[in-house]
């Protein structure tokens, strides 16, 4: 029997993020029907604890070279070449330089670009721009939201037949609401959370200082899970405001939809996003939804939610959560329908069908047009 086809995935970091999460949701659903590879960029594995150790995965080591642009491409040509990949599958700006070196090697390639860092968080690169448009252009490439399609098309003028829109998905049966008998935090207060990597394009400062106007006017309590670089100057805010046990930091969780079913508001405070996993597992734990109008935000919630989705500002955040604490029995309602529109639209089914399809049928066959 032949091997099944290798998939080799190369990330800037394999560090728990929505990216990764994608990848091993897909990777655990498709079992033996592909064997992968994984390329973390700067040596970070952590995500991988939550693959099936069934796979037949691997994850080879490679240290680019800083600086030295040319020696990192010919650095990803020879891992190209030594790994011998049917598809090989880049995954945002961060992983640049192999989709430069597949200009030499010419191997199937499909690219996944899930949005901007922080330096592109105002506006684009133009060198960026210029470069997506070059080394791109001979790739399948794959968006989660409209928002980067259209930007994909019209600004790093790629071929339409060349891009593909797919959706993010999740399982909608472990993203579910149920009861909890025992919450990881108390439940005397109404509480605000949300599920972040705690970095400077999350914002979380924002929320933390629409947090503190919220405070003014009603009783509540901030959860924020997660970690990163910009926990230390979040706790501080957060205690420079006066909010001392009001805002809880949980730190990461192995069970997310846990921390979703004890929220009773989720909230999002980015600067940039697509279509953030977060809003969709909150979506999935029939939670009304709170957040920056960024990226795909806005389109994704059922359209009764659409109003409480606001400019990047900390006032309009805390009068979205004022206006949902203030009627709960609406909020509920507001969960309900997103659940609904969850079901409709974001089951992780329907997101592997498409994605099985892609990295089977290969490039050339699957990339005529958008869905």
């Amino acid at each position: 029997m032949p091997d099944a086809p290798l998939l080799l995935h190369v990330f800037p970091t394999f560090a728990v993020g929505g990216a990764q999460l994608r990848m091993i949701a897909l990777a655990n659903r498709f079992g033996a029907r592909f064997r992968h590879a994984v390329i973390a960029l700067d040596g970070v594995t952590d995500a991988r604890a939550r693959l099936d150790p069934a796979l037949d995965i691997r994850f080879p080591e490679l240290v680019l070279a800083k600086n030295a642009a040319l020696r990192s491409v010919m650095q990803a040509r020879a891992a190209i070449a030594a790994l011998r990949p049917d598809v090989l599958v880049t995954h945002n700006w961060g992983s640049i330089e192999f989709a430069m070196a597949n200009w030499l090697t010419r191997r199937r390639h499909v690219h996944i670009e899930d949005g901007f860092g922080p330096e592109e968080r105002a506006r684009q690169l133009p060198r960026r721009v210029l470069t997506r448009r070059l080394v791109l252009r001979r790739a399948t490439v794959v968006l989660p939201s409209r928002t980067l399609h259209r930007i994909a098309t019209a600004q790093w003028r790629l071929p339409a037949r060349h891009v593909r829109y797919i959706p993010n998905g999740i399982d909608l049966a472990r993203f579910a609401p149920r009861a909890d008998p025992a919450p990881p935090w108390p439940r005397d207060l109404p509480v605000i959370g949300t599920v972040a990597a705690l970095r400077a394009e999350k914002n979380l400062a924002r929320l933390i200082d629409a947090f503190a106007r919220l405070r003014q006017a009603r009783p509540a309590r901030l959860v924020i899970v997660g970690d990163g670089p910009e926990r230390p100057a979040l706790a501080a805010r957060a205690a420079s405001l006066g909010l001392g046990d009001a805002v809880l930091f949980a730190g990461p969780t192995a069970d997310p939809p846990r921390a979703y079913r004890n929220f009773d508001v989720f909230a999002l405070s980015s600067d940039t996003e697509q279509m953030p996993l977060s809003v969709l597992e909150a979506m999935g734990c029939a939670l009304p939804v709170a957040a920056t109008d960024v990226g795909d935000v806005a389109a994704m919630l059922d359209d009764a939610n659409r109003r409480f989705v606001v400019a990047k500002d900390p006032a309009a955040l805390a009068a979205s959560l004022d206006a949902l604490l203030a009627d709960p029995a609406a909020a509920r309602a507001l969960g309900a329908a997103n659940r609904a529109r969850a079901e409709r639209e974001f089951d992780v089914a329907t997101m592997a069908a498409a994605y099985e399809a892609l990295f089977a049928a290969g490039t050339a066959s699957v990339s005529g047009g958008t869905q």
